[in-house]
């Protein structure tokens, strides 16, 4: 099979394109033909050496996870009905990885059917960032009218935050970079500040008549994550789920302010009901409801070019491998 392994830490130059043996689903496990990787920022912080603990690897390694494909063999004690079965599912490993290959395994309870109508790409795009929005919005509740802050707003995740926002009734303002980006949140629905500029803070407060806003969901960390710290109205609600910039957000004033505080550790509480979230947001984006923005595709072979795009910010919403 086709695969990229990191050889190394470093720059995406040390993803290369190699042949594998072609694995067998062993016992409880579905062998899939993949069509599209789903790519995440996190994969570059991996591939860099930067990445958090819970996501360790030695190289060489395959990065990525999640997939879509065709169930093309099962193993022992699968029933028969899932061959030929459009999924999604994640990559069997003992942790992280595996992912970017033309051929994978995977555990039968991290694989989910594609409901009718919906395409392979669009069901990538939300198995994990419309789950994870999902659960960020579980986790820290949204009330009609309250104004939301999501940081950054036109990702792979940040879009389909500021769509379920927008469904519970809030008003929302994507910080993005960029003029591409920006136009990908208004057409969302948002209002949108451009983060590269240095006016965006008091951008944010005109939107809001001073009032500041009610929640933060922050994946970018640093200092934009500081300063959309600053822009929360007393007793507001911060949800860091992200640390784009290399650094989480560092919060020293959440008593005297009386601001209600979740970081990164609240991650891992999201995945035993994990199946649910999957399971409804695929449902969502087959019905029409949810429409994740799918910015960048490319080829399974260009995995180095993929990575080098994200960390130069040359991407809107969703980037994918195809095979």
């Amino acid at each position: 099979m086709r695969a990229i392994t990191a050889t190394r830490f470093g720059a995406p130059h040390v993803l290369e394109l190699v042949d594998l043996p072609t694995p067998s689903p062993g016992a409880g496990q579905l062998g899939i033909d993949v069509a599209v990787v789903g790519v995440t920022w996190m994969d570059t912080l991996i591939r860099s050496g930067n990445g958090p603990e819970v996501f360790a690897v030695d190289p060489p390694y395959v990065p990525g996870g999640a997939v879509a494909g065709t169930v093309a063999a099962v193993g022992a004690g699968v029933d028969g009905s899932w061959l030929s079965a459009r999924v999604v599912a994640r990559a069997a490993s003992d942790g992280y990885g595996g992912g970017y290959a033309d051929t994978v395994v995977a555990a039968l309870e991290t694989a989910f059917p594609v409901p009718v109508g919906l395409d392979l790409r669009s069901a990538m795009a939300v198995m994990d960032d419309g789950s994870t929005a999902l659960a960020l919005l579980e986790r820290t509740l949204v009330r009609t009218g309250e104004r939301v802050l999501v940081a950054p707003g036109a990702g792979g995740l940040g879009n389909l935050l500021v769509q379920l926002a927008l469904a519970a009734g809030a008003t929302v303002i994507a910080a993005v970079h960029g003029a591409k980006k920006r136009s990908v949140a208004l057409e969302l629905g948002a209002e949108a500040v451009d983060y590269s500029m240095s006016t965006w803070p008091d951008q944010v407060r005109t939107l809001t008549g001073g009032h500041g806003v009610d929640v933060v969901f922050d994946g970018i960390g640093g200092q934009i994550g500081a300063t959309a710290v600053s822009l929360l109205a007393d007793g507001g609600r911060f949800s860091g789920y992200g640390m784009a910039s290399g650094a989480q957000t560092v919060i020293s004033d959440a008593d005297r302010r009386r601001l209600t505080v979740v970081d990164m550790s609240q991650l891992p509480e999201f995945w035993p009901d994990n199946h649910r979230r999957v399971t409804h947001v695929l449902s969502e984006a087959a019905a029409g409801r949810l429409a994740p923005v799918i910015g960048q595709s490319y080829p399974l072979a260009a995995a180095a070019t993929a990575h080098a795009d994200i960390e130069a910010r040359r991407f809107t919403g969703k980037t994918l491998l195809l095979t």
